[in-house]
């Protein structure tokens, strides 16, 4: 076994057959549904701008998430390491995507916005230089081709 490998599997389903399938590009929907094993069901669809629902997550949506979380979690490691205390963290990410005139687009840079709050008597300044060592950290980060910016906000605990 090879632990520095890790694979991971997601299953997809389009469920936006609404009965004539792709005949036409407003005839179908982009409803579909990705599954994992033991994890409940996440609701797809495209972008609202793309004919899609905006009752569900979007492929733009997920990627950004995944940012955020992948930053989070490797922001909550390095703070333990460093011997910071985080009692409460959330964050508003923003991405920007770029549309071609030959219907494709891409990111172009994405900005996490995390508001951490440490324990009392924890370093401020140390808290957040973590936020840089945490980006070069991140897998998700370090596997886009577009850069993540950081606005920290960084409070002490009363």
């Amino acid at each position: 076994m090879n632990l520095s490998e890790h694979r991971y599997g997601v299953s997809l389903e389009w469920t936006g057959n609404r009965g004539s399938g792709t005949s036409s590009y407003r005839g179908y929907g982009r409803d579909h549904v990705i599954r994992a094993p033991g994890l409940p069901d996440l609701a797809g669809t495209a972008d609202p701008t793309f004919h899609g629902d905006r009752d569900r997550w979007n492929p733009e949506q997920l990627l950004l998430t995944a940012l955020s979380q992948c930053h989070m979690l490797s922001y909550l490691h390095v703070a333990v390491k460093h011997g910071i205390t985080v009692v409460a963290y959330a964050d508003d990410a923003e991405g920007t995507l770029r549309l071609n005139r030959d219907g494709s687009g891409e990111f172009t840079g994405a900005v996490l916005r995390p508001r951490v709050t440490v324990a009392a008597g924890n370093p401020v300044h140390t808290a957040l230089e973590l936020h840089a060592e945490a980006n070069r950290l991140c897998f998700i980060a370090r596997s886009v081709n577009f850069p993540v910016l950081h606005e920290p906000e960084i409070t002490a605990a009363d």
